[in-house]
């Protein structure tokens, strides 16, 4: 489905914004590496993400030779880190939350925290 608050482009319009064959960017999308969204009438449309996402192919190909199944298993692997990296910030928000909960609990929890000890005890070195 398309979002109409988002910018799209058709098929030629990327082509020439890329400079590639119309036929290339089918062809990335039968191998699955985009996902372009369609129209009603099956018109393929292209976002930003879209084509940034083809432009990141064809500096693969084109600059360092990637075949399309290593880039097939860069883009998983990009995906996969971008949904640890998700999970890691909410854990961390969520200590976050945790620990200010506990600040906010007040002074008496601290002062529970608080162990008291013999004059002497620790000796400075």
């Amino acid at each position: 489905m398309v979002d109409e608050r988002k910018e799209y482009f058709s098929i030629g319009v990327v082509a020439q914004m890329l400079d590639v064959h119309p036929q290339t960017l089918r062809h990335y999308e039968r191998k699955g590496l985009i996902q372009p969204s369609r129209t009603d009438g099956n018109t393929r449309l292209y976002s930003r993400s879209n084509v940034s996402k083809i432009e990141m192919i064809l500096r693969l190909t084109t600059d360092l030779g990637v075949n399309l199944a290593g880039i097939e298993v860069i883009l998983n692997m990009r995906d996969k880190i971008e949904h640890l990296e998700a999970e890691r910030n909410d854990l961390i928000r969520a200590v976050f939350e945790a620990l200010s909960a506990e600040f906010e609990a007040g002074p008496k929890e601290a002062q529970r925290a608080l162990v008291k000890v013999q004059s002497g005890f620790l000796s400075e070195s």
